[in-house]
């Protein structure tokens, strides 16, 4: 006889398990128990789920006795030494850090490109993809599968919330030290008013900063690399080309991305918007001549990946440009956490 399946939600008072609980609020329920984990500074602190007031217990072995699925969203290396634990004790972990990702025994999943792969799981873990990554991959995903994907160039246009919640922290503080103000003009103005840069390298308010995550070989950022080598494991090309360019810019929550995007063969701009506009998780808005695409202001706290400016390339007929956004907290992070411990319920 099938069962609802228990769930743990560790990291469930950071900002993406706030985000995590909105969505199990509002999804299907499929779930029997839900059990809420965090540090022991947070044990005991009360949360609504469901409707249902629950109580953050602290992380430890005993905390996933009984549970059957267990999402991670934590950092990589509580998840290194956590998610391991709770598959020992029969969880389903699926984890929302970098921790696994390029594990050969761990299965990188975007339910709408690869959901075959949550099968595919020796270690009792599957992982998410990073939010960069996961801002693009459902629209590549389905163009992929239309032409058959050869290379990617990619600009990144990632928000604060990136970081963390100490990154939506600063930049709100930044952006009331900035307002009303006379800066921009001189260079190094904005610095003499914004002191504290939080987790970023500069100020951000009223800038942009060409830099995300820590620094890899040859001056490439870790974000970089993730959107190589996570792009590859998911769309199953081990040789896909792709060169990408990560920015931090001043927006609170929402990742864009400006993609140039090859096949192996020739393209055509309305067949694309087509295949977009049908493609499950995609919400298209293309129309230039009213000025309408999408932009994170109108994109934050939805779940599709939103994609506009669709053009075919005036150099290549077998490439295309386009213009992406995705919450990086919802699809980006929790979102596709979420439908991944669905599809697990499902075998439930």
């Amino acid at each position: 006889m099938s069962k609802k399946p228990s769930l743990a939600v560790v990291g469930a008072t950071g900002a993406v398990g706030t985000v995590m609980l909105d969505i199990l609020s509002k999804r299907e329920n499929v779930y029997g128990e839900i059990r809420l984990i965090a540090s022991a500074k947070s044990a005991g602190k009360k949360l609504t789920c469901r409707g249902e007031e629950l109580t953050v217990v602290a992380l430890s072995p005993e905390a996933f006795e009984g549970i059957d699925i267990a999402m991670f969203d934590v950092p990589d290396e509580v998840s290194k030494e956590w998610a391991p634990i709770a598959a020992s004790k029969g969880a389903v972990v699926v984890d929302n850090s970098g921790a696994f990702r390029m594990d050969k025994d761990v299965p990188l999943v975007v339910p709408e490109v690869n959901p075959q792969e949550i099968k595919n799981r020796p270690k009792g873990i599957i992982s998410n993809p990073n939010c960069t990554t996961l801002s693009m991959i459902v629209a590549m995903g389905a163009l992929h599968r239309e032409y058959g994907l050869k290379e990617l160039v990619v600009a990144s246009y990632q928000a604060a919330s990136g970081a963390g919640q100490g990154g939506l922290d600063i930049l709100r503080e930044q952006i009331n030290l900035v307002a009303n103000k006379s800066l921009g003009d001189e260079a190094g103005d904005i610095r003499k008013v914004v002191k504290d840069f939080g987790p970023f390298s500069d100020p951000l308010a009223l800038n942009v900063i060409p830099w995300a995550g820590s620094l890899k070989e040859d001056g490439y950022s870790s974000e970089e690399l993730k959107v190589r080598n996570e792009s590859r494991k998911i769309l199953g090309l081990a040789n896909l080309k792709v060169s990408a360019t990560c920015v931090r810019v001043p927006v609170l929550t929402t990742h864009s991305l400006a993609v140039h995007a090859i096949f192996d063969k020739e393209v055509s701009r309305s067949v694309a918007q087509e295949v977009l506009r049908n493609a499950a998780g995609v919400e298209l808005v293309d129309d230039p001549e009213n000025y309408r695409f999408p932009t994170p202001a109108d994109v934050v706290g939805t779940d599709p990946t939103w994609v506009g400016r669709v053009r075919k390339s005036l150099d290549d007929p077998n490439a295309i440009e386009l213009f992406v956004c995705g919450d990086n907290l919802r699809k980006g992070a929790a979102l596709n956490t979420a439908q991944i411990a669905e599809l697990v319920a499902a075998e439930f």
